[in-house]
C-alpha cells in the first residue's frame, strides 16, 4: 500500500488468472498476469484479503503511467465461489 500526494490509498498488484477454454483445435490452457491498481477504500479493503484467494473484478483498462503495458483499474471485487 502506497499513498498518492493527495493523501488516497494505492494498491498496485498483480492477478493471476488461469482457466481451460475450447477451441477449434480443442481444450486450451489459458494463463495470464495482469497488473492491476486500486484506489481509496477500496484500496484499503483489498490490501486485507488472503493472497492466493480467488475474486471477480469489475473496472477498466488503460494503459500504465509508462505506456508500455495494459493495467486493470479496479473498481470493486467480490468472492469468487468456485
Amino acid at each position: 500500500m502506497r499513498y498518492t500526494p493527495a493523501g488516497i490509498p494505492a494498491l498496485e498488484l498483480l492477478l493471476e488468472h488461469q482457466s481451460e477454454v475450447q477451441d477449434g483445435q480443442g481444450k486450451r490452457q489459458v494463463k495470464m498476469v495482469l497488473k492491476a491498481m486500486a484506489f481509496g477504500a477500496l484500496a484499503e479493503r483489498l490490501s486485507i484479503q488472503a493472497l492466493g484467494s480467488n475474486w471477480k473484478f469489475q473496472g477498466y483498462l488503460s494503459n500504465s503511467r509508462v505506456g508500455k503495458s495494459i493495467v486493470l483499474q479496479i473498481q470493486d471485487f467480490s468472492q469468487d465461489l468456485l
